[in-house]
């Protein structure tokens, strides 16, 4: 509500529109065309090739190379227990292939942020490429 102030006199007519009805309306009808109105989704359908397995030499087929990181920063290829040195060689073993495999790592939950980030890390510095992080249970 607008109040006056001032110069206005009793019973004398207020010259200015009171904006604030017209404001509350507009809001009101804004807000009921925004309920109103479906929900927009939008979905690309792709119908992409599958590749056969039989199109696929089976050089370019590798298993992916697993590395787990233990609680205790301990740190395993495929299982086997390296030291950092040694995952280091691998990695850039790795590297070197004409088609290297992807890196799996395996935090454990509890392991500390620090072991992940130095085995990603020095993935990176060796270049490869195709690296994930499964899941730290």
């Amino acid at each position: 509500m607008a109040m006056n102030v001032g110069d206005a006199r009793e019973g004398e007519p207020v010259s200015e529109i009171n904006t604030t009805p017209l404001i509350d309306v507009m809001l009101v009808l804004l807000i009921m065309m925004i309920v109103t109105l479906p929900p927009q989704r939008h979905a690309v359908m792709l119908d992409t090739p599958v590749p056969c397995p039989e199109c696929i030499p089976r050089d370019h087929l590798h298993e992916p190379v697993t590395i787990s990181i233990a609680f205790d920063g301990g740190i395993s290829w495929n299982g086997a227990s390296v030291q950092r040195e040694e995952l280091r060689q691998r990695l850039a073993a790795e590297a070197r292939k004409p088609t290297p495999a992807e890196i799996h790592i395996h935090p454990n939950g509890r392991a500390a942020y620090g072991n992940l980030a130095h085995v990603m890390a020095a993935a990176q510095r060796e270049g490869i490429r195709n690296l994930g992080v499964v899941g730290g249970a």
